[in-house]
């Protein structure tokens, strides 16, 4: 079944969740983000999405909830990653890969835990692994980037499979690192409180691709900030993406046009996956024509 017939027959069992996602019980799993609110504008999670077969996940390293992610389960991939964006004050940190033992195990750890050897296989079931990224022709994309926070624990918890989509290293590497930093120099320059964002994915419309069988691949990434302190005195060029803005980038070179267009004119590096910026509105309709959803990403569209 195509991941849009999937998710519309989940439309047909629980139409519109919950902001909290309140309902199953699957022995210690967390059913909702009542303890990581915090990630989300106004503490509401992003309503209109059906809760069948999605995991909400806060995330935990070190005794500590470092953000949050929508994960599902039949695809091995988060839907979305939630966080608080904050300056990094070091680079990139040398972090082996984890996983989610409360994804494997009734009464698992919500703590995540980096992959021992070999891996078990109620872990290998209910999630990735790093085998199945090896010779995949797929990096590890971060939806939830390590440069995208202050402290080294923040930076290190980014570092769990489940905040992890197959991304090909010319988006990864390329227009969408311009665009995470275009991001962080944004709030560096012109916000003045929080700024909370949120990065996602659109699996294929037709068939779901996949690596090692097991990943679901997606066809595009977005995301969406919202800052609703900003500088009074932005600069003409910079008030359109005050006090939210969004964005979609391809992740297959053969992709249509129709959300976002190919620049021929591009490095052959880059070419085909470009990435267009656009508002927060015409992210969530594309969103709700891609996916079936009438998404709502911030409570009161950031206002």
């Amino acid at each position: 079944m195509s991941h849009k017939k999937m998710l519309q027959c989940s439309m047909g069992a629980l139409f519109l969740l919950l902001p909290w996602f309140g309902g199953l019980v699957l022995g210690e799993i967390s059913t909702d983000f009542s303890q990581c609110l915090d990630f989300f504008y106004k503490e509401t999670p992003p309503t209109g999405i059906p809760a069948e077969g999605y995991q909400p996940i806060c995330q935990r390293f070190q005794n500590q909830y470092r953000f949050a992610t929508l994960y599902h389960r039949k695809h091995r991939s988060p839907l979305y990653s939630a966080y608080i964006l904050s300056p990094p004050d070091g680079k990139r940190p040398k972090q082996a890969w984890m996983y989610e033992p409360q994804l494997a195990f009734s009464r698992g750890s919500s703590e995540m835990q980096i992959f021992s050897t070999p891996v078990d296989q109620n872990v290998k079931e209910s999630q990735a692994v790093k085998a199945d990224y090896k010779n995949s022709g797929f990096t590890r994309g971060h939806l939830n980037p390590s440069l995208h926070h202050e402290t080294e624990q923040d930076r290190r918890a980014t570092f769990t499979l489940t905040n992890i989509v197959p991304q090909r290293a010319r988006s990864n590497n390329g227009p969408w690192a311009v665009l995470e930093q275009e991001v962080l120099t944004k709030f560096k320059a012109f916000c003045n409180g929080t700024m909370h964002v949120i990065t996602g994915v659109m699996p294929y419309e037709s068939e779901p691709q996949w690596i090692n069988n097991r990943v679901s691949v997606p066809e595009y990434m977005w995301s969406a900030y919202c800052c609703p302190s900003f500088r009074s005195d932005l600069p003409k060029s910079e008030q359109s993406f005050f006090p939210m803005y969004a964005a979609v980038g391809r992740n297959d070179p053969n992709s249509g046009e129709e959300f976002v267009p190919v620049n021929v004119t591009a490095k052959p590096s880059v070419r085909g996956y470009e990435v267009r910026r656009m508002s927060l509105e015409e992210l969530e309709d594309i969103l709700r024509q891609r996916l079936d959803m009438t998404i709502t990403l911030f409570n009161g569209h950031c206002q």
